[in-house]
């Protein structure tokens, strides 16, 4: 089962990545862009075949390890 743990920075976290490439994005002539927010995606090949199984494993791996749940929030996708 595939699963998909999305993570981001929480609101009211500075995020210097994404004001990097809000600047950038401008001087590349792309005007009207207000604020960018990056964060990172993970995909999981889980052996598990039971969906709602497979979304427990994968927030349990995502509060444990792959989100910094002081400063990060995250979103886990499954299917497949």
């Amino acid at each position: 089962m595939k699963a998909t743990v999305t993570v981001m920075l929480k609101n009211g976290v500075l995020d210097p990545q994404g004001k990097a490439i809000a600047h950038a994005l401008g001087t590349l002539g792309f005007d009207g862009v207000n604020d960018v927010r990056a964060g990172k995606v993970i995909e999981l090949d889980l052996a598990e075949s039971d969906a709602e199984k497979a979304r427990a494993q994968a927030e349990e791996m995502a509060r444990r390890l792959l989100a910094n749940g002081v400063i990060e929030s995250f979103r886990v996708d499954v299917g497949g």
